[in-house]
């Protein structure tokens, strides 16, 4: 079998990473939206274990079937925008919310709409975008050392030497010696580690005009320029080539099967899935899809002990995630950079796409990444218009 062929430690120890970190940086902001709308702990549970599902299953298949690292994730803007905008609006009515939206996703993905959108973006911009995504994580291995100096200036240490020994081993060991450390420390807090099965329930939808303008529509309109636009940009920035439409229609698809145990939004992974993108995943860009199966098989655990997970990955001291984080994106952010700089003629509209994106801004609920690109477009479209006639 292929798969085991291509089995390498530092794939899983990837995998691991982009679970560790996508659950810990958003899984809050899904309790939340959850509790906004009325969810029972019990009825948590249930969304966590379809997200996990859901995620799990279509990370392997989808990464098995292309041969490429897909990694999906919950739609972490989406979720932030249900806790302010779901207010007053029942649970049934928002399940049914949900199952448009997938409806939405399905259509804009097997119909091709959003593939020949995307298309029209340069790989500079796309890159840009990228780096600018991803720059706060680089950072934040430095701002960890402020708090946490000794274990993160070590993990830090043994990365640089082990990228120079055995680069393949530089995350996997940084991560290692990182434990140890807490572990020394007393920071590792796994006491309160009780093994809990999530159940699934099922909450039978219903149809509004409120739910349908309220959260379908924002939903999706989130979902897609925050979190697919970029998740195509940072498969693409990484040299792979794949069809988009399948992988935007069956993310939708996954949505519409578990809306109704709680999977409200599902698309293509963008932060996460540079971890697995990465050369730090393997050497051989051929060999990376490994890492993202391994993503998934994390990902069903979560779905499966949807409590229990959520009590280890919060037993990590924060400063621990914050840097193997910042340590696994690295030369993913070197490489966005260097990519987006390297046309003279683009050089600029991509330094302004990289600078939006890093600053943060959100304007009507979407992401910066989204404006990052609508601003890295518009710099083009000004700086490189072909004059009609001749300067006078």
């Amino acid at each position: 079998m292929a798969f085991l062929k291509d089995f390498s430690a530092s794939a899983a120890i990837a995998g691991f990473v982009t679970v560790l970190v996508g659950f810990t940086s958003s899984a809050v902001i899904v309790f939340q939206a959850a509790q906004a709308l009325g969810a029972s702990p019990a009825e948590i549970g249930s969304w966590m274990f379809a997200l996990g599902l859901g995620m799990g299953l279509t990370c392997i298949v989808l990464s098995l079937r292309y041969r490429i690292p897909v990694v999906t994730a919950w739609s972490t803007p989406g979720a932030a925008m249900l806790i302010t905008a779901a207010a007053g609006i029942p649970l049934t009515e928002a399940i049914g919310a949900f199952l448009i939206c997938g409806l939405l996703i399905t259509i804009s993905g097997f119909t091709g709409w959003f593939e020949r959108a995307i298309d029209r973006i340069p790989i500079s911009i796309a890159s840009g975008m990228l780096a600018g995504v991803l720059l706060r994580f680089g950072l934040d291995v430095f701002t960890a050392m402020k708090t946490q100096f000794v274990m993160v200036f070590a993990m830090f240490c043994v990365y640089l030497v082990m990228r120079r020994r055995l680069p393949r081993y530089a995350v996997v060991s940084a991560l290692a010696l990182g434990i140890a450390i807490a572990a020394l420390q007393g920071l590792l807090h796994l006491e309160n580690i009780r093994l809990q099965f999530a159940q699934p329930i099922l909450t039978l939808p219903q149809f509004s005009f409120q739910g349908l303008i309220g959260i379908a529509l924002p939903l999706f309109v989130v979902t897609m320029a925050s979190q697919n636009v970029p998740g195509v940009a940072v498969i693409r920035a990484s040299g792979y080539s794949v069809p988009i439409s399948p992988l935007i229609g069956w993310t939708g698809a996954a949505t519409i099967a578990l809306a109704p145990f709680g999977a409200f939004a599902l698309n293509l992974a963008a932060i996460t899935a540079a971890i697995c993108l990465s050369r730090e995943a393997h050497e051989d860009p051929n060999k990376r899809y490994v890492a993202a199966i391994f993503a998934g098989l994390f990902y069903l655990l979560v779905g499966l002990f949807g409590a229990t997970v959520t009590e280890v990955f919060a037993a990590f001291p924060k400063e621990l995630v914050l840097a193997i984080a910042g340590l696994a994106l690295l030369g993913t952010i070197g490489n966005g950079l260097a990519t987006a700089l390297t046309h003279e003629k683009e050089r600029e509209p991509a330094l302004i796409t990289f600078l939006v994106t890093a600053s943060g801004v959100t304007l009507f609920g979407i992401g910066s990444a989204f404006w990052g690109l609508v601003a890295g477009g518009l710099a083009i479209a000004i700086l490189q218009v072909k004059r009609s006639g001749k300067a006078p």
